[in-house]
């Protein structure tokens, strides 16, 4: 696949994806502030890797990938409610600076359960597809997926490189995996492919968190999006820290190529493009 067609299909995905999020919590109901703080969240923008992710292995699968879109972006709705949460952690100026701690949290916590309500309404899968999405997800996000990851990662002080490994398999690749099999659930594709999706998104989840490590160091804080050296200032140890720069670009190259080699023969060079485009990403 060349940069063109990796290009379109991307392009294609993501216009979908935003088309289907602006259209959610359009009413005007007299809690509408709350509609609105959601939303100011959920249609910030981005990448949108996730939802593009379960699209992609959807399609993989034989499904139209467009009747997916709900079960795609109900992961969105789950990936946005943590982002709030972890905003107000922080401080950060955003949707807590907007409307307020109260309606924040309020936020996030409403896109939880409208995520679920995605799914299990979703209008192209049976009941079996629903349950087993609904079920994926509640994995990768709740106290054995993505929840532990943020409570080892601000709580537990992590160190070693098996302790780091393990924070960001939790709280970064929980959900990116679970993205992959979702696409996978919803269109009932097979165990076999099942299994490749769960090791591509654990791959390039741990790639997407060593390379978030090495730019917090050699980033430009202007295309990064954040205040480099941030980790360092918040006492955090980083795979930089263990492995220097040179060893997590290694690491990133490997991950990337177990990545790859997980959907070889499944039709998977789209997700190898992405996979490699994200291993070099300067933001």
């Amino acid at each position: 696949m060349d940069k063109t067609m990796f290009d379109q299909r991307y392009a294609l995905y993501l216009s979908e994806i935003e088309h289907f999020l602006s259209a959610q919590f359009e009413e005007k109901p007299h809690w509408a502030d709350l509609y609105d703080s959601m939303r100011y969240s959920l249609l910030a923008g981005g990448k949108r890797i996730r939802p593009v992710l379960t699209l992609e292995f959807a399609r993989m699968a034989g499904m139209d990938w467009r009747q997916v879109l709900p079960v795609a972006c109900a992961l969105e709705f789950v990936h946005t409610y943590s982002l709030i949460h972890d905003d107000l952690r922080r401080g950060k100026p955003t949707n807590p600076k907007v409307y307020g701690e109260t309606m924040a949290i309020l936020a996030g916590d409403a896109l939880q359960p409208e995520a679920y309500r995605l799914i299990l309404t979703a209008p192209g899968l049976d009941a079996r597809e629903r349950a087993d999405c609904a079920l994926i997800l509640a994995g990768a996000s709740g106290a054995d997926g993505m929840v532990a990851g943020q409570v080892l990662d601000t709580l537990h002080q992590p160190k070693t490189e098996e302790e780091l490994t393990e924070v960001h398999r939790l709280k970064t690749g929980a959900m990116i995996a679970g993205a992959c099999m979702l696409g996978v659930a919803a269109a009932g594709g097979s165990d076999k492919l099942r299994a490749a999706a769960e090791e591509y998104g654990y791959q390039l989840g741990m790639a997407f968190q060593i390379r978030d490590d090495m730019l917090d160091v050699v980033g430009d804080e202007a295309t990064f999006g954040k205040p480099i050296g941030s980790d360092a200032e918040e006492g955090k140890v980083t795979f930089v820290d263990l492995l220097g720069l040179e060893g997590c670009e290694t690491a990133v190259r490997d991950c990337t190529r177990q990545a790859c080699e997980a959907v070889a023969e499944h039709d998977g060079e789209f997700l190898c493009f992405l996979a490699e485009q994200l291993a070099g990403r300067n933001k």
